[in-house]
């Protein structure tokens, strides 16, 4: 009786957390619709245990303005990219914006935690918005990039996701 109660509580404890698989978490996950945000992508272990060695995160067509928190031991390179629809941001008619920021350097160890930081400016539409990020490792990688499509699938490697939510106050803080 006690084992099929065990049972049944940490399957419920699952279900209840979509998070409960998830190894690339954002610290915060959410954040008000067209303000500037701290993106805390925390990484929570390696590759099999294998050392992380790079953290590549893909900034969302509707995310911009992207700045990389430097750590120390590691390097930051930043890839720019076309945007499909020009943006306005300080007066300025913006066209392109940062759409990949990789930290290579470290490694992180299997049995540590980390958290690579970035400022950027969310959409001004609320909603769910993913962020592919690559874990490159010693020996091997994780994509982490599944979106959740049917209702009750289980995801092995789930994208980050920030939910964006109607801001109620000045949109202009960073």
């Amino acid at each position: 009786m006690n084992k099929t109660f065990a049972i049944a509580a940490a399957a419920l404890g699952a279900a209840l957390s979509p998070f409960a698989f998830a190894h690339v978490t954002l610290d915060q996950p959410t954040g008000q619709a067209d303000t500037y945000h701290k993106l805390t992508f925390r990484v929570g272990h390696g590759c099999d245990g294998s050392p992380t060695k790079s953290i590549t995160v893909t900034m969302p067509e509707s995310v911009t303005g992207a700045k990389p928190m430097p750590k120390a031991g590691w390097k930051i390179a930043t890839t720019q990219g076309k945007l499909s629809v020009p943006q306005e941001s300080h007066g300025k008619t913006i066209t392109t914006a940062v759409r990949e920021v990789t930290w290579s350097g470290g490694p992180l160890a299997d049995e540590h935690f980390d958290e690579f930081v970035v400022q950027a400016k969310l959409p001004a539409e609320p909603g769910k918005v993913y962020f592919r990020v690559v874990q490159q490792c010693v020996k091997g990688s994780v994509a982490w990039d599944e979106i959740p499509g049917d209702a009750g699938a289980k995801l092995l490697a789930p994208a980050p996701v920030l939910t964006v939510v109607p801001a109620t106050g000045p949109a202009h803080a960073h």
